[in-house]
């Protein structure tokens, strides 16, 4: 199919086949409520077929970064209900990524000590707080009693999503969150029902989908996941265990019906990605990762050869608010500049030019 026709995704009719992706900007005020630079940033990039928010927390011990905005508080609510309707009135979709960032944190960002995970696995490294560079403490391994309140979080942070407008909202399941460190034997060493075997590792997972599509609408909520990404210390090296865990993990949500699977992989067309798509049966985002950029000829492959329904992109929309169009005509890009892309302000946010002609 062309990256430019229309596609649906459960109860969302995309315009293109483009969707930006969740990219942590760190623009939020320290308080997790979007600003006015927020605002203006989502609307510029609302020709986007859909897009994706940063990670937002699901509550205090869930925020992963300095300046991250949550879904927690009445005033955050309100904060992202602004963003929404300023897409909205551009006629552009926007979801919420909902995202527990799970060990990858600190006190001097939660302002808590209870840093949670599935086991007390310290990451291997330091985080940027709002003191200076920390060590990653080593999290308190949550009590099997305690995982249905993990659910809830996701189930009330994705009811405040739609409360604030959003077009429905993204499980975060990727990159080494508390959701993808319950898949993982590195980060899980468990012996209850939600360690050990591929089934129990996925159950958490399978579990909150389950949860957040009946509360929301199987046709407002999709999964991320990032297979074999292998980063802050959440490893899957074992491709057969890897093979085994997502297979009962898609197995296990392929039957709610949900609006769409992102997956994030170093080869979007190998046999695991296409095996996992195989088994969804849905819409399929796929996001080749972050060891090169994505370009035009790269996402247009994926589509019109049938790898993938839709095409994640994240590094080309931070720089080009007006990507559709310089990609449908063939035009030159704006480059990104990485140095700004967790500052603080404008500059390297909301001052990307449009194309002028």
């Amino acid at each position: 199919m062309d990256l430019f026709a229309p596609l649906t995704l459960g109860d969302l009719d995309l315009p293109n086949r483009l969707v930006m992706a969740p990219l942590t900007r760190s623009r939020s005020r320290v308080d997790g409520v979007p600003n006015d630079d927020v605002v203006e940033y989502y609307r510029q990039r609302a020709s986007m077929g859909l897009i994706v928010s940063e990670g937002t927390y699901p509550s205090q011990t869930g925020q992963g970064f300095v300046r991250q905005p949550g879904l927690v508080t009445d005033e955050q609510v309100a904060g992202w209900k602004r963003v929404t309707d300023a897409v909205h009135a551009e006629g552009g979709l926007i979801i919420a990524q909902v995202m527990h960032a799970g060990r990858v944190t600190h006190p001097d960002i939660t302002g808590t000590d209870d840093i949670v995970a599935p086991s007390s696995i310290a990451v291997d490294g330091t985080t940027r707080t709002y003191t200076g560079k920390q060590p990653y403490p080593a999290p308190r391994s949550l009590g099997t009693s305690e995982l249905a309140g993990i659910v809830e979080e996701f189930v009330q942070a994705s009811n405040n999503a739609i409360a604030a407008g959003f077009d429905g909202v993204e499980l975060h399941g990727a990159n080494g969150y508390l959701l993808h460190e319950f898949l993982a034997p590195s980060a899980n060493t468990r012996t209850d029902a939600y360690g050990g075997s591929p089934e129990n590792r996925a159950r958490l997972v399978i579990e909150v989908a389950t949860a957040v599509a009946g509360a929301i609408g199987a046709g407002r909520t999709s999964l991320r996941i990032s297979p074999e990404h292998n980063v802050q210390s959440t490893l899957e090296e074992d491709h057969d265990d890897v093979a085994a865990t997502y297979g009962a993990l898609v197995d296990g949500i392929a039957p709610l019906g949900l609006s769409a699977l992102s997956i994030l992989h170093r080869e979007p067309t190998g046999e695991l990605a296409q095996d996992l798509r195989s088994r969804f049966g849905g819409p399929v985002l796929l996001n080749s990762g972050f060891a090169a950029i994505t370009t035009v000829e790269d996402a247009r492959e994926l589509t019109s050869s049938g790898w993938g329904d839709a095409v994640v992109v994240g590094r080309p929309a931070i720089a080009n608010p007006d990507l559709v169009r310089r990609w449908r005509e063939d035009l030159p890009l704006n480059e990104p500049n990485q140095a700004t892309f967790y500052t603080e302000g404008p500059t390297g946010y909301i001052d990307y030019p449009f194309w002028q002609n």
